[in-house]
This record gives structure tokens, C-alpha cells and sequence, in this order.
């Protein structure tokens, strides 16, 4: 049986930061440092290295946070799916609430579901953290 997507999740759905160097600032950094050093006193080419090395593994760590962050928002989204026709209790602004997840709703790649409860309301934009019970 295939599976249809439901709700599209993306790597552009995760926020980058924009007050951040990339590689090729860093470069011209290094470059413009090099064009003007004192001649009588340059700086150390392991100094240069270990800056690069470190550059490096920044720019490794932040794709790899961005990574972690795409991943997360799958697993939520998985997780949802998962909670289609499930009887659950929800924790609500009207108190504790318990129903059957009748639809999946996606805003901003977050999964936000619909309960039905047993009197026949529906209770609309339930996080997945409001969920306290699924039977």
C-alpha cells in the first residue's frame, strides 16, 4: 500500500541565521589580514591553520544542528500521523479533554491535530504537547 505526504517537510522549513559568517567572508577576512600584516612581524602560518580548522568545524556544527533540526520536525510529523483515529486526552484551556484524533493539520512544518470528542465537538489546534494519554 503506498503512502501519499500529507505535509511537506523540507530543509527550507528550517530558519537560518543571517548574522552569521560564512566560509567565503571568513576567507576575505583572512585574506585582507594577510594583505596587511607588518612584514618585520607575520603571524604564524600554524595560527592561520588552527583559525581555518576551527571555521571549519563551526560551519560542521551548524549544518549538522540544521540537520538535527529537519529531523526533529519529521519525527513530529511521523509521530502525528501515527495519532490518526486514536483515542486520546488532551490538556486544553478548557480543561482535560478527551476525544479521537480526527484530522492532521501542518503550520509552519508543525503538526497541530483535531479531537472529536465523545459528545460530538470538535476541539481544533491541539499541539502535540497537550497530548497527555493515548489509549
Amino acid at each position: 500500500m503506498a503512502v501519499t505526504s500529507i505535509g511537506g517537510v523540507s530543509a527550507e522549513a528550517v530558519p537560518s541565521t543571517t548574522n552569521s559568517l560564512g566560509q567565503e567572508e571568513f576567507m576575505k577576512i583572512l585574506l585582507t589580514q594577510l594583505t596587511y600584516q607588518d612584514p618585520l612581524k607575520p603571524l604564524d602560518n600554524q595560527e592561520f591553520i588552527a583559525q581555518l580548522a576551527q571555521f571549519t568545524s563551526l560551519e560542521q556544527t551548524r549544518q549538522m544542528n540544521a540537520g538535527i533540526d529537519t529531523l526533529l520536525t519529521m519525527q513530529s510529523s511521523n509521530q502525528a500521523v501515527g495519532l490518526l483515529n486514536k483515542t486520546v486526552e488532551v490538556d486544553g484551556e478548557s480543561g482535560r479533554t478527551v476525544g479521537t484524533v480526527t484530522t492532521l493539520n501542518f503550520r509552519d512544518g508543525q503538526p497541530f491535530l483535531t479531537v472529536k470528542t465523545a459528545e460530538g465537538a470538535f476541539v481544533t489546534d491541539i499541539s502535540l504537547s497537550q497530548i497527555t494519554v493515548i489509549r
